[in-house]
């Protein structure tokens, strides 16, 4: 019941799918575990409450392992422009524009089961991996160049390098012993699907507010999605209303500029967090994605740079192997951490500075906020940098996304 592969990745999701078709271009045998395969999607089916803003990186990455496709023949909504405002300050939005660099686009929403279908679609052509699907993992044993995960069905899979893409409650990171930083930011986004009066948009905005942003990504057709950032409380409070007084709320709370509401679909919530490895890497093993990282999701970044991990780390690895290198050696695999935890910092860094920044009520720094808005919209050089921030092309890119 043992089988070995070169590399095990645990976790098939966006990242880990992304690694494992990102591996397949050199000559290794893979194994992609995942619990539970994505339901299928249906064209006239409401879109899911979980979609994330993929970046030109993102999108530079999938394509050149054959995704894509696979992402615009469901569904997905290009948006050109960006704004952002103090709810405070009266003299209005500063507003990011593609066009400007001579962009078609800044990203693109997409629902999180469309990409992991995307994904797995072309996982299930490359012939060098196997998809375990659906798995339950009864345990791992580390051990440098040989770890075992074992599963429900008795198989035991073993790999010479062992990839955590499970996540931020991830089971390997637990097994090997690497520990994280962490806190909450007493916070929780609260997300609705709405319908909206207008047609398909292409803007993304926020309006910050004492108590957190207020949120619009488009959807395709006239669907949206909300994010509602407050306290735990409110936003439980928020949930336990029946949809009618929700909707009340969410109408009165959300700027004119949203327009018509007619329509709740579905809303969730989650609470937010920031978490960090204490290493990416040890003999044999890496993490990647939410497992090595969660950051606030502010600017939508969680997604990019976890796809961003998998690209890195498997032109890390494949470079490795084709100069002779121990590739699954701990040595090789700081190359990957050296290239990604920095820019990770960073990025997590930032997202701190902005939440402590904008979720507050105090004077002096209102004021400080809304000169640092207004003099991101008057000047040229500022704004194409805020651009090519959000579209993830700032930091140590791989080759894939450059």
């Amino acid at each position: 019941m043992n089988q070995r592969y070169d590399v095990v990745i645990v976790g098939g999701g966006m990242v880990g799918a992304t690694l494992a078709c990102a591996l397949a271009a050199g000559d290794l045998s893979i194994a992609l575990i995942e619990q539970q395969y994505p339901p299928a999607f249906l064209p006239d089916q409401p879109h899911d409450l979980r979609v994330s803003a993929l970046s030109l990186a993102s999108e530079r990455i999938l394509r050149h392992l054959g995704a894509w496709q696979g992402i615009e023949s469901r569904r997905l909504c290009p948006y050109r422009r960006m704004r952002i405002w103090e709810a405070s300050d009266k003299r209005g939005a500063t507003e990011f524009d593609a066009s400007r660099i001579d962009q078609p686009y800044l990203g693109n929403i997409v629902e999180n089961r469309v990409i992991q279908l995307a994904l797995l679609d072309r996982v299930k052509q490359l012939e060098n991996i196997d998809l375990i699907c659906p798995a339950r993992i009864t345990g791992i044993d580390y051990s440098p160049g040989a770890s075992i995960v074992q599963l429900e069905d008795g198989r035991e899979i073993i790999g010479r390098l062992m990839v955590a893409a499970d996540g931020g409650q991830s089971r390997v990171r637990e097994a090997v012993g690497i520990g994280t930083h962490k806190w909450d930011y007493n916070q929780y986004a609260l997300v609705a699907s709405v319908t909206t009066g207008y047609e398909q948009q292409d803007i993304t905005w926020q309006q910050f507010t004492p108590t957190g942003p207020l949120a619009f990504l488009p959807l395709s057709g006239s669907r949206a999605s909300l994010v509602w950032y407050n306290t735990p409380n409110e936003v439980r409070r928020l949930m336990a209303l029946p949809d009618n007084l929700f909707m009340a709320e969410l109408r009165e709370t959300f700027p004119e500029r949203l327009g018509p509401v007619p329509e709740l679909l579905d809303r969730g919530y989650f609470p937010l967090k920031r978490q960090h490895a204490q290493h990416y890497v040890a003999e044999g093993v890496a993490l990647a994605g939410d497992a090595a990282h969660m950051i606030h999701p502010l600017a939508g970044q969680g997604v990019n740079i976890g796809l961003l991990d998998s690209a890195v780390l498997a032109e890390e690895v494949l470079q490795a192997r084709a100069a002779g290198e121990a590739w699954e050696s701990v040595e090789v695999l700081k190359r990957y951490e050296a290239r990604r935890r920095k820019h990770n910092l960073v990025m997590m860094q930032t997202m701190d500075a902005f939440y402590r920044v904008f979720s507050n009520d105090i004077g002096p720094l209102k004021l400080v906020r809304n000169l640092g808005l207004g003099l991101a919209g008057r000047l040229p050089l500022a704004k194409e940098r805020v651009m090519q921030f959000a579209m993830g092309l700032e930091g140590d890119l791989p080759e894939v996304a450059r």
